[in-house]
């Protein structure tokens, strides 16, 4: 590990800034557009532009990155997202923050294929394991540290708008000064959607649901904050809660993933995100008990990306894998423009508790759909597992596969 951060330090080092710019600004506007008189639903709008401008990003970055390079597209994408977190407080409207989000969502998509595949190209078929595992740590800490920064700042003025610019333009100059040369893009094999599908159901529904789920539980958390008149020190706690709950839960669901039938673990840990979530439903919790919450919320959701991933290879040769990963995670991005709209909607018909039913009906709908799928054929020999977040790009699934190959 020691190798890896001497050879990768200055790309950590960007991406903890980006994440830390990037989760700033994610809670901040929930926060702030409270304080402005948005609606719920005009929140909820917001927040879900953002993943689909990253659903978009994820498409046509790859492309980009063929045509001009890795450095024009990395230097254009960071300054329009720089230009854009100091827009947000000299524009306070929701429309015009929704485009914004959109901006914001495909750029920070094409900076993360950028990164990745800057950090897959530096790294030995001996370190990339450990890079990526590196890169994943990373990406939650910045999260995490990116609460902290909130908890100190005024969300009524300019400067938690202004420190999240700062640290996404200081967060270019690692990679565009490395000395590294460019890695190259290879052509993916494309997989239709229809045969995706007779591959691997569960694969295909349980990533349209988790993304749901996912974009539901980021992208509204700080509105649900506000709307239970917590404060902003309690809302960035909450926040980080959903973090620091998959950082810990990833490596322990994993090595269970690789001792016993992947379809029983999604339906287990679906059942125990469900019941949580109509717990915290039904029953007003005191602010701790919702920390514990959130634990559990980030511990579920984040190991069932990487296990809906590592159940649908185990039905692939290597070869088609990373076709079928590309497909998972459009899925999944897919259904993450939909997580917010319905969670905010729920959320202006019933209040606060809104938030957590959304997620149970699709923790529900998860589990039982998984159970259903264990009915229909047998548990196949389970392949690895790797530890991804919902964030991650195809180019580092693609990593992870490549790894996988060489074993």
């Amino acid at each position: 590990m020691l190798k890896v951060l001497a050879q990768s330090w200055p790309l950590l080092m960007g991406v903890m800034l980006l994440m830390v710019g990037n989760g700033v600004q994610g809670s901040l506007l929930g926060i702030r557009g409270a304080m402005e008189g948005f609606t719920t639903f005009e929140l909820s709008v917001v927040m879900s532009s953002y993943f689909l401008g990253f659903l978009g990003g994820s498409r046509l970055a790859p492309e980009m990155i063929r045509r001009v390079g890795h450095v024009r597209v990395f230097a254009a994408l960071g300054s329009l997202i720089s230009a854009v977190l100091v827009l947000y407080p000299l524009l306070v409207d929701w429309q015009a923050w929704s485009v914004m989000r959109v901006l914001i969502g495909f750029c920070f998509s094409g900076i993360y294929v950028t990164s990745e595949s800057w950090l897959n190209n530096t790294a030995t078929n001996e370190t990339r394991g450990q890079a990526l595992s590196a890169y994943m740590i990373v990406q939650m800490l910045g999260i995490i540290a990116s609460q902290g920064l909130l908890a100190l700042g005024d969300p009524a003025g300019f400067g938690l708008f202004i420190i999240p610019s700062v640290l996404v333009s200081l967060a270019f100059m690692p990679l565009l000064l490395a000395d590294t040369p460019a890695p190259t893009f290879d052509s993916i094999k494309a997989m239709s959607f229809s045969r995706l599908f007779k591959i691997s159901p569960l694969g295909c529904i349980g990533m349209l649901l988790t993304g749901g789920i996912f974009a539901a539980m980021f992208g509204m958390a700080s509105v649900w904050g506000a709307m239970s008149a917590l404060t902003v020190g309690q809302i960035a706690a909450f926040v980080a809660a959903l973090y620091v709950g998959g950082l810990a839960l990833q490596y322990p669901i994993g090595w269970l993933s690789d001792r016993m039938d992947r379809r029983a673990l999604v339906m287990w840990l679906s059942a125990l995100g469900a019941g949580v979530m109509v717990l915290a439903t039904v029953i007003r919790l005191p602010f701790e008990a919702n920390l514990g919450v959130a634990l559990l919320l980030g511990g579920t959701i984040n190991p069932l990306y990487s296990l809906l991933i590592a159940h649908t290879n185990d039905f692939l040769t290597k070869e088609d894998m990373p076709a079928a990963s590309a497909g998972l995670i459009f899925l999944n991005g897919f259904g993450a423009i939909f997580g917010p709209l319905v969670a905010g909607w729920l959320m202006g018909l019933i209040g606060a508790g809104g938030y957590f039913l959304i997620m149970a009906v699709l923790f529900a709908a998860l589990a039982a759909y998984a159970g259903y799928r264990m009915t229909r054929r047998a548990a196949p020999a389970a392949g690895s597992y790797a530890g991804l977040t919902p964030t991650a790009s195809s180019l580092a699934v693609g990593a992870v596969l490549d790894m996988d190959k060489r074993r």
